[in-house]
């Protein structure tokens, strides 16, 4: 699995200065291109467009201080003008081209990322394969900010500001053991989900209800028949860092010892037990999947 997915980083490097095709390399990685980009952000912990933006200013930076005509290097690494290369450049080094040549400037450097394996997995991940029909995810929703490291701001105060009346009405249109709700929610992500990118995001349940019955406030999302991967998260203790734990270690540790990869869909997390200071609980994370190969 490393030796494909440093082929596929070989690729990126050789294609700096020209279009990088990430379905090429997808291929390259033998897996899906939602896939790639999915686990790629979390191996590198940025997304792929950020990652290739960062190599290419840092491989520019040579040609910058060398004093290569700016509009030159611009057009070389796939800019349309010298000002668009340069907010680029400003926004990876934090300096503009011109005081890059100047002695002694300090510039930013994005290493070339190499996979390596390290011995991980010492706690098992306890998980289920499920198939499930299609089914309705239904209740309020909105469109809110991804935040990759920290509580999400727009998500607690969306929490905040649902009625009181708001579990209960969820709870008369639950009609599906699993996944059992009321849970989040996270779908129509951008490509590369950027930290800030927005999401839509819905508090709901599994139902099978005719859309009839729906009330009109509550979003509805149409989810077609898959495979999904349901991982158990249980803290006693820092419950909130276990749920964010729980997304790297998915990507980091289990999908490249397993037969699987992610398919376009919505991200479920369903929290069942919570202590009252917060700290301790019990959850699930569901991803719908498809075996490679």
């Amino acid at each position: 699995m490393l030796e494909r997915w440093n082929t596929a980083i070989d690729l990126i490097e050789e294609n700096l200065d020209g279009e990088v095709d990430v379905a090429a390399l997808a291929r390259a990685a033998v897996t899906s291109e939602y896939h790639f980009r999915r686990v790629f952000s979390v191996l590198a912990g940025m997304p792929l467009s950020e990652y290739i933006r960062r190599r290419r200013m840092s491989v520019a930076a040579a040609a910058v201080v060398a004093g290569e005509p700016l509009i030159d290097i611009a057009v070389r690494y796939g800019y349309g003008s010298a000002d668009a290369f340069r907010r680029a450049f400003v926004a990876v080094h934090g300096i503009t081209p011109d005081d890059a040549r100047r002695p002694g400037a300090i510039l930013t450097s994005q290493a070339r990322l190499t996979l390596r394996l390290t011995i991980e997995g010492s706690a098992p991940m306890r998980h289920r394969i499920n198939d499930l029909e299609p089914f309705r995810i239904v209740g309020p929703g909105t469109r809110i900010p991804l935040v990759y490291r920290g509580p999400n701001p727009d998500m607690i105060a969306f929490h905040r500001s649902l009625p009181a009346s708001t579990a209960d009405d969820l709870a008369k249109l639950s009609d599906m053991a699993e996944p059992a709700g009321p849970f989040s929610a996270s779908t129509d992500f951008a490509p590369d989900r950027a930290d800030g990118s927005e999401f839509h995001y819905v508090y709901g349940v599994a139902t099978r209800r005719p859309a009839g019955g729906i009330p009109d406030s509550f979003d509805v999302i149409e989810v077609p028949a898959h495979t999904w991967v349901a991982f158990e998260v249980t803290a006693d203790t820092g419950f909130f860092d276990a749920l964010q734990q729980v997304w790297a270690d998915a990507y980091g540790e289990w999908f490249p010892s397993h037969p699987y990869r992610t398919v376009a869909a919505p991200e479920i997390l369903a929290v069942h037990e919570r202590s009252a200071d917060g700290d301790a609980g019990r959850a699930e994370l569901w991803l719908a999947v498809e075996r490679e190969g």
